[in-house]
């Protein structure tokens, strides 16, 4: 929420500005696909004896199969091509790539304070706290990664910064459904990770830095997108 409410700190829509945070938003999602979705789910596949790199491809190359399939449908579906129907469609894009990263993660939170219940190896309770508090704390760009875009194709500073917010409502829900699922839910986590990760790569290839590539100024544009990265990254890595 704290990150979809940097939208209300730009009144007037300026392409520059918002190409920039567009690039800054494929950076930040960039990162969290491999620091918080795919370099976890290799590593819980290993921990649950699975095949690690299987589940990582079936789930990445997954969740952007289902976004291509999305991107067609709603291009067959809306036949009125328009410059808002293409707008149109980069929202819904945006939102879901998000939302369907959310889902894991909260399911991975409500597993690990889950596991502490059954008492299963490996899980304390420190370990867990300083999970669910990093990933807290990754949401903070993730949330202006939304609202942002959002406010870019012409959204009123309010409906981005509530869609910024319900897009990371989806977390808490996840997270009570995964403690009370937990050992049915922990072997479908290492899958749903890798298939979030995909989801956001095709939104980050297909629409996110092509579009912020459309200014004049490109170079200044990739090197948001690289402070977008960074920032991600550090976040992902130092909270482990």
């Amino acid at each position: 929420m704290c990150g979809a409410g940097i939208v209300f700190f730009f009144k007037k829509i300026n392409k520059s500005v918002m190409d920039a945070m567009l690039g800054f938003a494929a950076g930040v999602m960039i990162a969290a696909s491999f620091w918080s979705l795919l370099n976890p789910s290799i590593s819980m596949a290993e921990s649950l004896n699975m095949i690690p790199w299987l589940i990582a491809f079936v789930g990445f190359f997954t969740g952007g199969v289902l976004l291509f399939i999305g991107d067609k449908l709603y291009t067959i579906f809306n036949k009125k091509v328009s410059p808002n129907s293409f707008k149109n469609k980069r929202c819904l894009l945006l939102i879901l790539s998000i939302t369907l990263h959310n889902i894991p993660e909260g399911l991975a939170v409500g597993v690990a304070f889950g596991s502490l219940k059954y008492g299963l190896d490996g899980v304390t309770l420190g370990a867990t706290c300083l999970l669910a508090l990093g990933i807290g704390l990754q949401n903070f760009p993730e949330g202006t990664a939304v609202s942002v875009p959002l406010r870019r194709e012409g959204m009123t500073r309010t409906k981005s910064f509530i869609i910024g917010s319900l897009s990371g409502i989806v977390e808490p829900i996840s997270g009570v459904i995964g403690a009370i699922l937990v050992l049915k839910v922990r072997y479908l986590l290492p899958f749903l990770l890798a298939f979030a990760a995909g989801a956001m790569i095709y939104v980050v290839v297909e629409e996110l830095i092509p579009e912020s590539q459309t200014n004049k100024r490109k170079d200044l544009m990739a090197l948001f997108t690289l402070i977008g990265f960074s920032i991600m990254m550090i976040l992902d890595v130092s909270l482990g």
